[in-house]
């Protein structure tokens, strides 16, 4: 509706003048607005121009006639469903009645009209009307909340997006400085340490002693440089592809958890592209985090392929299963992250957990081109 309509107004369409003024004088009221028209024409016009809440038509007028009339209103989209009253001077035979009912009337009154009757049938419509454009209005409120709502939630994911891809390049560049700068620091230290041994003398055993001391804690030390800088973007993930780094990650895991972790991972690289590549690999590290934090399982089973177009992440155990309601929650971070991470390309987690029978995740990303 628009803001200029009058609320509840009444089109009169009669081709009697007489009548139209004395119906007018019957209906108008505080707030109330009432048209006149005095052909089939003149209505058409007026109905062009606003809503009614209800249209008083006299069914026979010369040219265009009742019906006529009532059959073009119910054409227009905006005045489809206004309620149309039939007036007539005479009692309609069946047939006739008919013809107004297909037409679109509502209710047909027979002049000369019972004012009592005429205005409780108005009042009818009126607050329907008037019911109707409040739920329109609530609608339209909603329907702007909703649309702000996400509008809000598409920022929000762009945001994180932005953050993520900002906190992976940082990722990159910190891994690529400790392995190159720290790395390289630490093996000239150990280069000059062995180049101070050699120079020790024979009866400088404690100093040997504790040169070879120090030669274990730099090459310890290296290997914790390789791994955090792994941790923080392996160099395999963008040299050998996922395939490679599901399986590495699998191998470390292992390693440092010591739960059991079976791979099966495709013959031929799965054509995803680096972006997609990265968040199943993120997703992945996140799943093997879980269970060995929450899970308290003995085995792992990972297996990874191609369905349909789509990639397809598979990451079982055997341990104490997750609640499903919980995972599902607002407050799991964990799989809110993997979710969020993952939705930019259409992909979903299906959660599945047994009570001490273990839990069964699948994660599905859509290919993209590499």
């Amino acid at each position: 509706m628009d803001s200029t309509t009058p609320q509840g107004g009444i089109l009169i369409v009669d081709d009697d003048p007489n009548s139209l003024v004395a119906l007018r004088e019957l209906l108008e009221g505080p707030g109330q607005s009432v048209i006149l028209a005095e052909s089939g024409e003149d209505a058409l016009r007026h109905v062009l121009k606003q809503d009614f809440a209800v249209i008083l038509l006299d069914v026979r007028m010369p040219g265009m006639d009742g019906f006529e009339t009532a059959r073009l209103i119910r054409e227009r989209k905006r005045s489809r469903h206004t309620p149309i009253i039939f007036m007539t001077g005479a009692l309609e035979d069946v047939h006739s009645q008919f013809r107004g009912y297909e037409a679109g009337a509502v209710d047909y009154i027979t002049k000369p009209l019972v004012p009592q009757v005429l205005k409780s049938k108005i009042a009818v419509f009126l607050e329907l009307y008037k019911i109707n454009a409040d739920l329109r209005r609530e609608i339209a409120v909603r329907t702007r909340a909703e649309e702000h709502l996400r509008s809000s939630e598409e920022n929000l994911r762009s945001l994180a997006a932005h953050l993520q891809s900002v906190r992976e390049e940082e990722g990159t560049r910190i891994a690529r400085e400790i392995h190159d700068d720290l790395g390289q620091a630490l093996t000239g230290l150990k280069m000059d340490l062995a180049w101070v041994a050699k120079r020790l003398r024979a009866d400088q055993k404690p100093l040997a002693e504790k040169a070879a001391s120090m030669g274990r804690l730099i090459d310890d030390t290296v290997q914790m440089v390789r791994q955090i800088a792994s941790r923080l973007r392996p160099a395999i993930l963008d040299e050998r592809g996922l395939t490679a780094a599901i399986w590495w990650q699998a191998r470390d895991f292992r390693k440092r958890v010591g739960i059991r972790c079976e791979v099966s991972l495709p013959a031929e690289a799965p054509p995803i592209d680096a972006e997609r590549s990265l968040a199943a690999f993120r997703v992945f590290q996140e799943l093997l985090t879980n269970v060995a934090r929450h899970a308290n399982a003995t085995r792992t089973d990972v297996a990874l392929r191609v369905e349909s177009g789509m990639l397809v992440l598979l990451v079982e155990d055997n341990g104490k299963g997750i609640d499903e309601a919980a995972a599902a929650s607002p407050k799991s971070l964990g799989f809110m992250g993997m979710r969020e991470r993952i939705l930019p390309f259409g992909g979903k987690i299906e959660i599945a957990g047994t009570r001490d029978a273990g839990t069964r995740v699948r994660v599905t990303i859509p290919l993209g081109v590499k």
